[in-house]
């Protein structure tokens, strides 16, 4: 953590690319070509943009004039979903360093990655799959994230993942593996409700106690996005984190218990398929917005929130 608070000083002190927007209590939503035009008319907003890493990992092209123009513009958060912090193989070098490329290149407010797997020798699964909570995963996950920090000089924001099965060889709790993850490696911690209430619904226990044990003064940013519901094999409703609908009645109440604690969090609305209008997407960043402002004039800063 010395070098790497080294390295982000450094960093600070040299001249940035971009202007240096601030991010904090802002609402966000993922970029998505289909809204550019109706993006760059409004001008600047008070808002920020997220993208997912691998969607800008060419060297040029279209996608990257557009995503310069928000930049110049907006704060950035950059996502992963492809480093497979929890696989138990190393890391792709030729990945990270393509990630690290784009961290130097945009200058994002915030960098994040999942805690899952994705890989297996030369396959990649096209999914965010789940691992066991022991202290052998415990030990490569962290090893792994202070490579990706190490490489990229920055904290890593670790995402909570959605999941529809447990491991019977897990010795300890969800939350209890992602606070000693934080408390191993100094990361940072990307809060997705969505998440914690699908996997709620589908493992049976309650989200509230979930986010009772959940590290929250680590959280940097917070994901907000919509499910679907169907049935499993033997008939017993299962929840998807489809991201291809609004946000569920649920999600909203858990995200008003959060904000309540930890105050004005960056907020992102996730919408990556069926994909609505800009003013349908703008909608449910504006909800997003309406509940954190109505909690900050309560807020005591240092209540629960640190950053």
């Amino acid at each position: 953590m010395k070098t790497l608070a080294m390295r982000s000083a450094a960093q600070a002190s040299a001249a940035l690319r971009f202007p240096a927007h601030s991010i904090a209590g802002r609402v966000g939503t993922s970029l998505k070509h289909e809204h550019l035009q109706a993006i760059l008319a409004e001008g600047k907003r008070d808002r920020f943009f997220e993208v997912h890493a691998e969607n800008y990992m060419g060297a040029g092209g279209p996608p990257h004039a557009a995503l310069n123009q928000i930049r110049q513009d907006h704060p950035l958060s950059l996502h992963g979903v492809c480093m497979s912090i929890g696989g138990p193989e190393p890391l792709d070098e030729a990945h990270l360093q393509r990630f690290k490329a784009l961290v130097d290149r945009y200058e994002p407010a915030l960098v994040s990655e999942h805690l899952a797997w994705s890989t297996h020798g030369s396959t990649y699964f096209n999914d965010l799959l789940p691992l066991p909570y022991t202290a052998a995963t415990l030990a490569r996950v962290a090893d792994h994230i202070d490579q990706v920090q190490e490489a990229v000089g920055r904290q890593l924001l670790l995402e909570n993942p959605s999941t529809y099965l447990i491991f019977l060889e897990s010795t300890m709790s969800e939350t209890s593996f992602i606070a000693e993850l934080v408390r191993r490696t100094g990361c940072g911690l990307l809060l997705d409700v969505n998440n914690v209430f699908v996997s709620a619904a589908n493992q049976g226990f309650a989200a509230l106690d979930y986010l009772a044990d959940f590290p929250l003064e680590h959280v940097g940013e917070i994901h907000l996005a919509g499910h679907t519901q169907q049935a499993d094999d033997e008939g017993e409703l299962l929840l998807i984190d489809s991201h291809d609908c609004p946000v569920a009645d649920a999600v909203w109440k858990l995200f008003d218990v959060v904000i309540g604690q930890c105050g004005p969090i960056p907020t992102l609305i996730e919408w990556d398929s069926d994909l609505p209008d800009w003013a349908r997407l703008k909608a449910e960043a504006d909800a997003a917005r309406a509940i954190i402002d109505r909690h900050v004039q309560d807020f005591t800063p240092g209540k629960a929130h640190a950053a």
